[in-house]
């Protein structure tokens, strides 16, 4: 089961389009916690340093579509504790 999904379907114009993908590449860009604008609402993500990705892109059909897709942890990932090498002394 998924925590959250969010789908918007709409037409765009080709200068709201790339309104929409400078403001994702400002909050990759920037990292940290993101504020996207979508519709009516403002979505806040926390997006890391590293992130993975796929690229697709399908013709057929009379269409082109291109679907770029970012994935991270939901979780923070956080340094394991440091564990005192063996033989030595930690006092």
């Amino acid at each position: 089961m998924k925590d959250l999904k969010f789908e918007q379907k709409r037409s765009l114009t080709r200068l709201e389009a790339a309104d929409l993908l400078t403001a994702l590449a400002a909050a990759l860009k920037h990292g940290g916690n993101a504020e996207l604008e979508l519709g009516p609402g403002t979505l806040t993500l926390r997006i890391p340093d590293e992130l993975r990705s796929e690229v697709e892109v399908e013709v057929g059909d009379g269409e082109i579509e291109i679907e770029i897709e970012l994935k991270w942890p939901t979780a923070q990932n956080r340094p394991a504790p440091s564990q005192p090498a063996a033989g030595s002394d930690a006092r």
